[in-house]
Order: C-alpha cells, then sequence, then structure tokens
C-alpha cells in the first residue's frame, strides 16, 4: 500500500516536471524568436564613403599680382592656373544617401579681403560646362556651423548636395578680383583652398 503511493506520488512528480520543461521551452523558444526579429532590424546598417581627387599639386587656387576683371571675363578664365578642377566620388550601398559640402578657406598668407574675391563654380560632367554656384564675392557666402556634413565651421559653402547612389562628379573653380575693388600700389594674393565633408544622411 505504501508502495503504491510512493509510486503514485513518483508518477505526480515526473508528470509536473515534465509539464514544467515542456513550458520553459516553449518560453525559451519564443524569447529567442523574438529577440531575433528585433535585431534583425537594429542590425541592418548601410554606409557609404566619399572622396575628393584632383590632379593639381595642391587642392585650390590662388591669385597674384591679377587685376580686376568682370564678371563675363572671369566666367571664361581657361588659362593653366585659372581655374582649379576637382572631383568629387561617392560610394553607396543600399538606400543610403551621402551629404556632402564643397567649401573654400582663405589661407592665412591672403593679402586681399574676401569682399574683393568672386568665385565661380562649374559641373563639367557632360563635356561642357553647367553652372553650379553664379560669379558670388566671397564675403556674400554662407559660411558652415554644425548642420554640414561635419565640415568644421567657419567655411565659405560653394555647394551642399548628395548622392542618392555610387557616381563621380566634376567640377571648376574659378576665382578673379571682382570689377568694383580698387587694388592698392602694393603686390595682392589671395589663396583658396578647396575641402569637401561628407556624412550618411540619417
Amino acid at each position: 500500500m505504501n508502495e503504491d503511493k510512493k509510486n503514485s506520488k513518483s508518477k505526480i512528480f515526473i508528470i509536473i516536471a515534465i509539464v514544467i520543461l515542456i513550458f520553459a521551452v516553449i518560453g525559451v523558444s519564443y524569447a529567442a524568436i523574438f529577440y531575433s526579429k528585433r535585431g534583425e532590424k537594429i542590425n541592418t546598417v548601410s554606409t557609404g564613403t566619399l572622396m575628393m581627387s584632383y590632379s593639381e599639386n595642391t587642392n585650390g587656387i590662388s591669385l597674384t599680382d591679377a587685376y580686376p576683371m568682370t564678371d563675363e571675363v572671369g566666367m571664361t578664365l581657361n588659362q593653366d592656373r585659372q581655374y582649379f578642377d576637382f572631383t568629387v566620388s561617392a560610394t553607396t550601398g543600399g538606400e543610403t544617401i551621402i551629404n556632402y559640402v564643397i567649401t573654400a578657406v582663405k589661407e592665412s598668407d591672403s593679402t586681399l579681403p574676401d569682399d574683393a574675391i568672386k568665385v565661380y563654380l562649374t559641373n563639367t560632367d557632360e563635356g561642357g560646362e553647367t553652372q553650379v554656384l553664379p560669379p558670388t564675392k566671397l564675403s556674400d557666402l554662407s559660411t558652415t556651423d554644425s548642420s554640414y556634413s561635419n565640415a568644421p565651421s567657419g567655411q565659405f559653402v560653394l555647394l551642399a548636395s548628395d548622392f542618392r547612389e555610387s557616381g563621380t562628379r566634376n567640377y571648376r573653380l574659378r576665382m578673379w578680383i571682382s570689377n568694383d575693388y580698387v587694388l592698392p600700389n602694393s603686390s595682392m594674393t589671395y589663396k583658396l583652398r578647396v575641402n569637401v565633408y561628407g556624412s550618411v544622411a540619417v
């Protein structure tokens, strides 16, 4: 009699243990599936790269002992050292959008003021030239702040744009002294360095 009771108790314990084990397995499986679904969304990350290249030995343009000229003349400058060609390339992945900004920085040894200098930016992708930035005094350009694609603050903005797929864009920058500026008798210079900064759009 005692033996039967012991066997019954053992069977009940075994059944309870099996039921608990089944619930535990179901609970762990559900938790694993739920976490996996969340993880797939969180871990989907796309990145991109941005690169600037140029054929000269410096990434900029300079004026020395130049004379003031009209926009019509400045826009057609095509002699050696009268313009600066450069390329911006992007490699994107998935649906990544890369924001970028082309900036200009005045070199410290420049002696002309910003309001004496005009810049003109064109795109040369199609063999000809398409205006990107009309002739504009540097002093009239906006400058970078924290909203400009990781660019340091205080640089002149020549262009803010984006890449929605991988590609290459070719640009030409011209610079001249504005015809409304009166040159002093002494020799004057102005040097401009061109930079490109990018960031992945969030």
